[in-house]
């Protein structure tokens, strides 16, 4: 892997303005923060500069204003949740570049902490504008990054800040880079990926990127369903994309090329009504009844992915192998969730997991403490996964 820069390489910061992107994105209910991880995430970074007495001037994005600043989508209220994360104070300018911002800027006194409001409020910022990218830099000395989530796209504050200033990693992220490097990058073998989610067509890039990298990759979930069909299986009324077959097959046939075994589930929980502690069954996936749905994998199932786990020394998860939201169809993944995150306690496994449904599939079991890293980066950690270069991380490569 490439060396990043990180915060090491920074030298003397005392009375330097760094310009942190962070990603303060977090749901807000009644106009308080309902959840602070991304915020607990990135606190490590923005105290590490502060209290080595740089000026932290956080810059960020809430939400996708459409025509300009909108009161509903304002950082002001998630600056009163990161100075309760931080405890201590954190300034709010209602603006992030021009007079308003550079006011608050010269204002600072070494060690100080000042949001600036929200990054999208400008239409430069998504379009990357040289103009608005100058804006932002006129207010900073150094750019540290410290949203993954944030970087695969290529916005002003996220990849053009970085061809203006010295650039680092942040702590977050380069927590993120080195995790996922040990995932996928330079990964001990063998290394076994288990995919889920609702629809292969959402996800044949990670796929076919996939195939080509691990040793083994287990299919789940409604996507397992295309592949089960393609196989000549009938699935009954399950969610099933039977017009991508061939891409099934086609991705079965590059498996085999590679080397990688493809496992699909061998039985499968039933019902006829998709909704909590609906009548089930369990049955092989040669049997599944015309008038029934695949919600979640059978134990016979669960125990071949476990086997897989026993023999993997490095373990990537993107989604989760049945509809874990509703009960009893959460079964599966919270059986292999658990077993992975024992192997992971037991020093024998590295596992790295991400998506939201996967996150929110791994809290729902109660083991995402015990996984090597979680990133809640969504749509950055899947198009890591696809192999896809990521703009706000190809610009910390020194």
């Amino acid at each position: 892997m490439p060396a990043f820069r990180t915060l090491d390489d920074i030298g003397d910061i005392a009375g330097k303005r760094v310009l942190v992107r962070v990603d303060l994105n977090v749901p807000v209910k009644d106009g308080r923060v309902s959840d602070a991880t991304r915020i607990e995430r990135v606190a490590p970074t923005i105290t590490e500069l502060s209290d080595k007495g740089a000026k932290v001037i956080l810059l960020a994005h809430f939400g996708r204003p459409k025509d300009g600043p909108d009161p509903s989508m304002s950082l002001e209220p998630i600056a009163a949740a990161t100075e309760a994360v931080l405890d201590r104070p954190v300034h709010f300018a209602p603006d992030c570049v021009g007079d308003v911002a550079q006011g608050a800027v010269n204002a600072m006194a070494d060690g100080d902490i000042l949001l600036l409001e929200n990054t999208r409020f400008h239409k430069g910022e998504e379009k990357n504008d040289p103009a608005f990218v100058e804006a932002l830099a006129a207010n900073g000395d150094i750019y540290v990054n410290d949203a993954f989530s944030a970087a695969h796209r290529a916005h002003a504050s996220t990849e053009g800040l970085a061809h203006h200033m010295p650039a680092y990693a942040g702590r977050t992220m380069q927590a993120e880079l080195e995790a996922l490097e040990k995932g996928l990058g330079n990964p001990r073998r063998p290394v076994v990926a288990i995919v889920g989610g609702a629809k292969v067509s959402s996800k044949i890039d990670l796929l076919t990127n996939l195939v080509k990298k691990v040793d083994a990759l287990v299919i789940g979930g409604g996507m397992a369903n295309t592949f089960l069909a393609a196989r000549g299986e009938n699935v009954g009324k399950s969610l099933c994309e039977h017009d991508l077959a061939a891409t099934a097959k086609q991705i079965m046939i590059e498996a085999a090329t590679a080397g990688c075994a493809i496992v699909l589930p061998v039985d499968a929980v039933v019902a006829r009504e998709f909704k909590a502690g609906a009548a089930s069954e369990t049955v092989g996936v040669d049997a599944v009844p015309a008038d029934a749905m695949i919600l979640d994998v059978g134990a016979r199932t669960v125990e071949a992915i476990n086997e897989w786990i026993d023999r993997a020394a490095t373990l990537v998860w993107n989604g989760p192998l049945g509809a874990f939201e509703i009960e009893p169809f959460d079964a599966g993944t919270v059986a292999a969730a658990k077993y992975a995150a024992a192997q992971t306690r037991e020093g024998v496994l590295v596992s790295v997991a991400g998506g939201g449904d996967t996150v929110a599939a791994l809290h729902h079991a109660g083991v995402a403490d015990d996984f090597t890293y979680v990133s809640t980066a969504g749509g950055a950690f899947l198009e890591w996964m696809e192999g896809k270069p990521l703009p706000g991380v190809e610009v910390l490569k020194s």
